[in-house]
């Protein structure tokens, strides 16, 4: 049975209409929410995983939201604070306009990957503009968790309605190093994308929590073209001979429409590995990172 999002959310980890002076206060006020819940062993620790978490790229999405998160061995078991900034607040996020709305999602070190991966549905719903909106504008406590329910719902009826596609022509892989909300949020982006060009995808999960929905060799042989968005290490050999689109997990969340139209029109090239893995995902690495600095 999957747990619910909102069984992640401690009582009293949600504030609303707050007006934090910076970026720094805004993670404080959030890291404080679950101290108080008893979810964090050691504060200062915590709040410097999540720091060493921003210095790799800032969690400050596009449109208002920012997601910053930490896996560590200082967290008791995963969990969700959630906090409104209805006049906004700097968090370098990658638009350039001020952060309304953020959840910081927490986990300890060695998760439950089944875990990681039920928390994480929060990050696909609120690629949901409408759903955002009407989570920086709730009066109550109440009222904001019982938004993130009726979305849930929703959205595991419309899963259900889409698990019909027979046969898969575009293949992804979105993989980040937790796996708790970017590549969730790459992954919805890119079949939202898909959708609206109406072409089928099977796209394939990677973070800290393992692999899901993962490709299989007959989907790969069939498969007309490959994108991988990822900022962190993905095996490559299995798409030997493959037209693919290499690129970072935050293209897939802003730029989902970019990379769809670039395998329709062709616009991309032959993958040929003659270096293993290891090797060539330092380099992905380094070429990611760089992105960043």
């Amino acid at each position: 049975m999957i747990m619910k999002i909102t069984k992640f959310i401690p009582k009293g980890a949600v504030v609303l209409n707050m007006t934090p002076k910076d970026k720094n206060e805004a993670i404080d006020i959030l890291l404080d929410l679950l101290v108080k819940s008893n979810i964090v062993k050691d504060k200062e620790a915590v709040r410097k995983d999540i720091w060493a978490r921003e210095a790799g790229g800032s969690t400050g999405l596009n449109d208002g939201l920012a997601t910053p998160h930490a896996q560590s061995e200082n967290i008791k078991k995963p969990a969700i604070a959630a906090m409104t900034v209805p006049n906004g607040v700097d968090f370098d996020s990658c638009d350039g306009k001020p952060a309304r709305l953020f959840f910081l999602f927490a986990a300890p070190e060695k998760a439950d990957p089944k875990s990681l991966t039920e928390m994480g549905r929060l990050s696909v719903l609120l690629m949901d503009s409408e759903f955002k909106e009407a989570l920086i504008k709730a009066k109550t406590t109440e009222e904001f968790l019982k938004l993130i329910e009726t979305k849930e719902t929703e959205r595991s009826a419309e899963e259900l309605k889409s698990k019909s596609v027979e046969h898969v022509k575009i293949l992804a892989v979105t993989a980040c190093p937790t796996g708790i909300s970017s590549s969730h949020m790459a992954a919805e982006a890119l079949k939202k994308a898909a959708a609206k060009k109406g072409v089928a995808i099977h796209v394939e999960t990677r973070g800290a929590e393992g692999v899901y929905d993962e490709l299989s060799d007959e989907d790969i042989k069939e498969a007309d073209a490959i994108i991988v968005a990822a900022s962190a290490a993905v095996p490559m050999h299995r798409f030997n001979g493959k037209r693919i689109i290499q690129t970072a997990v935050i293209t897939g969340i802003n730029r989902p429409e970019q990379l769809i139209e670039r395998v329709l029109s062709g616009q991309i090239t032959i993958h040929h590995q003659e270096e293993d893995d290891a090797s060539l995902s330092k380099k992905i690495l380094r070429k990611i990172k760089s992105l960043f600095s």
